[in-house]
């Protein structure tokens, strides 16, 4: 939706897609991996790409497009690009709170590994040849159906202890990200507050459009995510008035709201 916005492409390929074409390469591929996290063991704990093997494939796409059209157009390739990083909701609500992988961890130790883990991820991605670096806050992770459901109580209200996590670790990663923006030379490094604009439209649905934050549209909305939502489970009958798809993930519609208002907000300081 970004690219799209941005009037880039229409879709950002995934970089392991195999009918990935060489010249998708010179326009932005994917290395993301769902389910990763800052925290190294995130990724293990569901079988998934690390960040740091999303490093790995980053530079071994950097070695294919400096092969299609010269060290020099790879340099400004990569120097004018943007980057965006989305992790921390997973470190949080699975690893530190659902599957408590880190027991030997209190909440302000763990959002430091976090906020650590994510500093040292952008100065690797800087020393790889990234400029322009947009890295997404934790969202109010608290308020998403599946942990409404698990840390919400009775009454299924937003889980404080999560938010107040995301919050922790949103404090610790803005000052990492400011201070790298200081110390990185002709960096744009930039910490990109998605927790404020989701909790808006959470608590305020209407307002945007939507009528229901509380549920998911798929199944019974309060616990059904990924491969749960199947023909078993029906989806409701207008996505549109739901904030989420499933019990974790927004639909596209809340998608669309939030790109047009983080771009908004933030291209200037990326793109420009």
């Amino acid at each position: 939706l970004t690219a799209e916005e941005l009037g880039i492409k229409g879709s950002v390929p995934a970089y392991l897609d195999p009918s990935l074409q060489p010249k998708d390469l010179l326009t932005g591929v994917s290395f993301a991996s769902a389910g990763a996290g800052f925290d190294p063991i995130t990724a293990k704990l569901v079988s998934v790409l690390s960040l740091s093997q999303q490093l790995r494939y980053f530079k071994e796409y950097t070695a294919k497009v400096k092969s299609m059209v010269g060290e020099k157009r790879t340099h400004f390739i990569l120097g004018n690009a943007v980057y965006l990083v989305v992790a921390g909701s997973d470190d949080i609500a699975n690893t530190y709170f659902l599957l408590r992988a880190r027991s030997n961890y209190d909440i302000p130790s763990y959002t430091s590994l976090m906020s650590d883990s994510a500093s040292n991820f952008v100065q690797e991605l800087y020393k790889s040849g990234a400029r322009k670096i947009g890295v997404f806050s934790a969202p109010p992770i608290g308020c998403v159906p599946s942990q409404r459901t698990v840390g919400g109580g009775l009454l299924r209200d937003c889980a404080d202890d999560r938010n107040q996590a995301a919050i922790l670790f949103n404090s610790k990663l803005k000052s990492k990200l400011n201070s790298l923006g200081q110390t990185l030379s002709n960096s744009r490094v930039v910490f990109i507050d998605v927790y404020t604009p989701l909790l808006q439209i959470i608590q305020t649905p209407k307002k945007y459009g939507f009528e229901i934050s509380e549920k998911g549209c798929c199944g019974t909305g309060v616990l059904e995510v990924s491969i749960l939502c199947n023909k078993l489970t029906p989806p409701c009958s207008n996505i549109n008035a739901h904030v989420f798809w499933d019990s974790y993930h927004p639909t596209e519609k809340t998608y669309r709201v939030l790109v047009t208002t983080l771009l908004a907000k933030y291209s200037r300081y990326l793109v420009g």
